[in-house]
């Protein structure tokens, strides 16, 4: 297997969680600070006695001080790269993109989240025509926004470590989505739960907490086994489309 070495990049999950317990941080090299260091008076940051250059006593110098981070100031927190030897070193990154989904060395769900809405409004704007055209009913844009837009919202949420804000965040998105294939405005004063019985579909809250409860499930259990279903039909000519199960099929044979 080939692989970039100049493209490739290092996420170390909780590196990030580490470097914020640390309360002061010296302003040159950026670690730890301890009893034994000084003040800047330009950019009241506290500097290590051996990265201020002093020989001596400190106190002399106290009032006058200036560190040497500001001609040579410090860009990120902690190391930009990782080496794993034979001359080459590894991007090291707060957050990347794998398979759709945002990973973050917080291990929280946060950008996950932001690009999915970010992904689902795309979708939104695309079917634009469709979601607010007055000729189509109310429940058939409710099953269009369902399939084509909320699928694109919650792809890969089985995973995330969701926390109550970011089912806020979701439901914001969504409701907004929704007052605008109702042509109905903030100030209308609608509520919710009433938008969503004019389309005829379910709180984003609670698809999400769904779909988490099925992987969760018996195998035995009929919604599961509705996931596995295969329908046994003929086949076109051709090459069959490529889906999210084709990369597992190939790496087990």
């Amino acid at each position: 297997m080939r692989v970039n070495m100049n493209k490739t990049k290092v996420m170390i999950s909780g590196e990030s969680q580490k470097v914020r317990q640390k309360a002061v941080r010296c302003g040159v090299c950026s670690k730890g600070v301890g009893s034994n260091s000084l003040q800047c008076n330009s950019c009241q940051k506290w500097v290590h006695k051996k990265c201020s250059g002093i020989n001596g006593s400190m106190s002399k110098v106290a009032k006058s001080f200036i560190c040497s981070g500001l001609l040579n100031p410090v860009t990120s927190v902690g190391r930009t790269s990782v080496d794993i030897g034979a001359s080459t070193k590894f991007e090291l990154v707060d957050k990347f993109c794998y398979l759709g989904d945002m990973l973050r060395v917080d291990r929280d769900a946060y950008a996950a989240v932001e690009a999915r809405i970010r992904i689902g409004w795309n979708k939104f704007r695309q079917l634009v025509p469709l979601l607010t055209n007055k000729d189509v009913s109310l429940i058939m844009r409710g099953m269009l926004y369902s399939s084509c837009v909320r699928s694109s919202m919650l792809h890969g949420s089985e995973t995330w470590p969701v926390r109550k804000e970011n089912v806020v965040v979701l439901q914001q998105a969504e409701m907004r989505m929704v007052r605008w294939m109702c042509c109905v405005k903030l100030k209308d004063r609608h509520t919710s739960k009433e938008l969503r019985e004019r389309l005829d579909i379910d709180d984003i809250a609670f698809v999400l907490q769904q779909n988490r409860h099925v992987l969760r499930k018996d195998d035995e259990d009929w919604e599961k086994k509705c996931m596995e279903y295969e329908v046994h039909v003929s086949r076109p000519r051709g090459r069959r489309k490529r889906t999210w199960r084709c990369p597992r099929e190939l790496s087990s044979t």
